[in-house]
């Protein structure tokens, strides 16, 4: 082997072994050491409210909500649980949207045009947000998808949901959150 290939090969070996002690420098610091903004969520908190950009651009906050019940849903377009749920969620959602009910599917980490492509090929006609940080998931401590949140019309999470639901779940649940009138 040649001086030059040698080199080479040294310098590769060496750049892959750097990448990989920044990497795992890099785990440690962001699990043990950097502080993080993180907001307990409990069962009748209030919900904290958040301003994120919807699929136009346009800013939505949850206080906006306020006075209506709010089916808070954190999911991923690469997640078969999150995907499985959608036609439900939309089909749930045409039937509870008069009732002062508001779907709110948080898309968490993953760009605008991967987001628009998924919603228009599942025809989806409630607000789809993106948290692109994951920002707002954190502060929800949402480490899993999907996860939903149900918020009664005075701002409290009523229930935190951890994965997939049926349609009759997602209906029960929405007809929980009904604002009473």
């Amino acid at each position: 082997m040649s001086n030059v290939k040698k080199r080479a090969s040294l310098f590769i070996k060496g750049l892959v072994a750097a990448i990989l002690v920044l990497g795992i420098g890099y785990a440690i610091y962001m699990n043990f050491f950097k502080e993080k903004e993180v907001t307990a969520i409990d069962k009748s908190d209030l919900a904290s409210n958040f301003t994120l950009k919807n699929l136009k651009g346009e800013e939505v906050k949850l206080e906006d909500y306020r006075g209506k019940g709010v089916f808070l849903n954190f999911w991923a377009t690469y997640c078969p649980p999150c995907e499985k749920e959608m036609p439900y969620l939309e089909s749930a959602y045409k039937d509870y949207k008069d009732k002062d009910i508001e779907v709110l599917a948080v898309d968490v980490g993953e760009p605008r045009i991967i987001v628009n492509q998924f919603v228009s090929k599942k025809e989806l006609s409630f607000p789809v947000l993106l948290d692109w940080n994951a920002d707002v998931a954190d502060s929800y401590e949402v480490n899993t998808l999907p996860v939903t949140f149900l918020i009664n019309e005075k701002g409290e999470i009523k229930e935190r949901i951890s994965g997939e639901m049926t349609e009759e779940n997602i209906r029960y649940y929405l007809k929980s959150i009904v604002p009473e009138r």
